[in-house]
């Protein structure tokens, strides 16, 4: 999701449409705070995020050394709908 305000915006149709109701398992990615994705993530979903500074390394290894790769991504995602 882009942009939380363009998503308020649409239609509640549109809106489950892209996060239906019924799927509880849901996780946001997000390279920043995740203060605010709670309320699309729902009590059943999960949040990557960073609660702390960033670090000062290329971008890879900074995202990688974070928790924003792949495998942990992957695996968040598994342990949700498990």
């Amino acid at each position: 999701m882009p942009c939380w305000e363009l998503f308020e915006e649409q239609s509640a149709e549109y809106r489950e449409s892209v996060i239906p109701p019924a799927v509880a398992a849901r996780l946001a990615v997000e390279a920043g705070v995740p203060l605010g994705w709670e309320r699309y993530v729902g009590p059943g979903g999960g949040i990557v995020g960073l609660e702390r500074f960033g670090a000062s390394a290329p971008g890879d290894v900074v995202l990688k050394n974070l928790g924003f790769n792949v495998e942990n991504v992957v695996a968040r995602a598994r342990a949700l709908v498990s």
